[in-house]
């Protein structure tokens, strides 16, 4: 069964990359204990691009420990922590072939539908130190998602997640079929955020 390993949030602040300064939400640390997910946001959490990020249908963004594991291999590193791409809610399991738009996940008290990939941005480079890693989410199939809060409540590391719904259609987040979906229609991929060049 799916799991919610870590709860992540962080406010936005400025960070100096490239000889700029970049207002951004990007860094979050995990969380102990319950935490309230609101219809906009987790408490404790913010956007510094709201154009790009956030609002009432990218609450709150998921990435899976399975893609952390791949990166890993991939850069050859093995200094990522929980939060360290941009997401709030760190699971096990909800791969982004495996979930379709419209889905819905009960974890704690709270309830979620899926909505959309993650908007992929040079923000997620800039955190990670991988300049290349916004093209390498969507070229390797690993966006992670979006998902609006459909009931509010508390959540923490270590609630189950459960699936209360399925999606109307086979659309996944991911830039190819739904894996767990009906028919086998290509998704279109995420478009990126603009370069603070």
């Amino acid at each position: 069964m799916p799991s919610l390993l870590s709860v992540n949030v962080g406010m936005p602040r400025d960070v100096s990359w490239q000889g700029k300064t970049v207002h951004t939400g990007v860094w979050k640390e995990p969380v102990s204990g319950p935490v309230m997910v609101r219809r906009l946001n987790i408490d404790g959490d913010g956007q510094g691009d709201r154009a790009g990020h956030g609002g009432e249908q990218r609450a709150v963004l998921v990435y899976q420990v399975q893609s952390y594991r791949y990166w890993q291999e991939h850069f050859r590193r093995h200094d990522f922590v929980y939060g360290e791409f941009g997401e709030n809610l760190t699971v096990d399991g909800l791969g982004d072939t495996e979930v379709c738009i419209g889905d819905r996940y009960a974890i704690g008290e709270a309830e979620f539908e899926v909505t959309q990939p993650r908007v992929t941005c040079y923000r997620v480079g800039m955190r990670v130190g991988e300049p290349e890693l916004p093209a390498l989410l969507v070229s390797h199939h690993r966006p992670g998602f979006y998902m609006r809060v459909i009931r509010e409540g508390h959540i923490q590391a270590g609630d189950p997640i459960t699936k209360t719904r399925t999606g109307p259609g086979p659309l996944s987040p991911a830039p190819t079929p739904c894996s767990t979906c009906p028919t086998e229609t290509p998704t279109s991929s995420a478009s990126p955020c603009p370069s603070p060049l």
